[in-house]
């Protein structure tokens, strides 16, 4: 694996990593609490909260690569552009853009 020196050139790998659908789902499952947990922080003041942020995030995110990708995620090699990259693909795939990025990828829908 080669050193990435832009986002735009780790995206296609970082899209490569999660071709498998059942992994990107909790991806999303994790994100989604995350905005959860954040809008309830800012609701009720329960700062410590914010605590458990990096376990939902990434509890779910792990457990889909080691369950369903069977690969290590990214987030080891490269921290920045991997926790950038998972907010990029939520929005593509709230957007609708995620099949054509995929696509572009080489990833078929599975």
């Amino acid at each position: 694996m080669s050193r990435f020196t832009s986002f735009q050139q780790f995206y296609p790998y970082y899209l490569q990593e999660h071709a498998d659908a059942h992994c990107r789902l909790m991806h999303y499952i994790g994100s989604s609490l995350v905005l959860l947990v954040l809008v309830f922080v800012l609701l009720t003041g329960a700062w410590l909260w914010l605590l458990s942020l990096p376990v939902i995030g990434y509890g779910f995110a792990w457990f889909g690569h080691m369950v369903f990708e069977h690969n290590k995620p990214a987030t080891f090699q490269y921290p920045w552009y991997s926790l950038a990259a998972d907010w990029v693909m939520y929005k593509d795939f709230l957007t609708g853009q995620l099949p054509a990025k995929l696509a572009q990828a080489g990833i078929s829908q599975r």
